[in-house]
């Protein structure tokens, strides 16, 4: 059995919401084994929502929120959290590993992640579905994906947001919006 727990950091996209999972008699302190969820931003298609019974815990997400500090101020290149299991759909967690793989700073296309989880032709919108279903954007770089024209395509966050996170990684001038 676990506990849901939640958490809302300021940053430049807007105030996130941060859900996480701890197992029972677990401390939640920010050094216990809080499991990430959810990073949603405001307004999100799909995003979380607060729902009854889960504890406002900002203390369980300490590491994470210093991360997200660090990343957006341009010190971090990367995400080391511990993530929740058995999120998504099979295919969805392929898809998700295949994000997980794109280089901070690069960028790829629908196609080419396509490609890496054995979903070419056809499977592209798929593909492009299972991006727009991830739940850890940021920590999990969809915003790294872009058109086959180099165009910014689909951002569950929107576009505005998707050019930002692209700004701060450098790789703004690959994407035109």
């Amino acid at each position: 059995m676990t506990t849901t727990v939640y958490a809302r950091v300021e940053s430049p996209l807007g105030e996130l919401l941060l859900v996480g999972e701890v197992p029972e008699g677990a401390a939640m302190d920010g050094g216990g084994p809080v499991r990430l969820v959810s990073l949603s931003v405001p307004e999100q298609k799909g995003g979380a929502v607060v729902r009854d019974g889960w504890l406002h815990v900002p203390e369980a997400f300490t590491e994470v929120a210093g991360q997200l500090e660090a990343y957006f101020a341009g010190r971090s290149t990367r995400f080391d959290v511990p993530l929740a299991e058995g999120v998504g759909t099979e295919f969805q967690r392929r898809v998700w590993a295949a994000l997980e793989s794109i280089p901070y700073g690069s960028t790829v296309s629908y196609g080419e992640v396509a490609a890496r989880v054995g979903a070419s032709g056809a499977g592209v919108r798929a593909v492009g579905t299972a991006i727009g279903r991830n739940p850890l954007l940021v920590v999990r770089p969809c915003h790294r994906v872009i058109g086959a024209d180099g165009a910014l395509r689909g951002y569950a966050g929107g576009l505005e947001r998707k050019k930002l996170l692209l700004g701060i990684e450098g790789g703004a001038g690959r994407a035109e919006a």
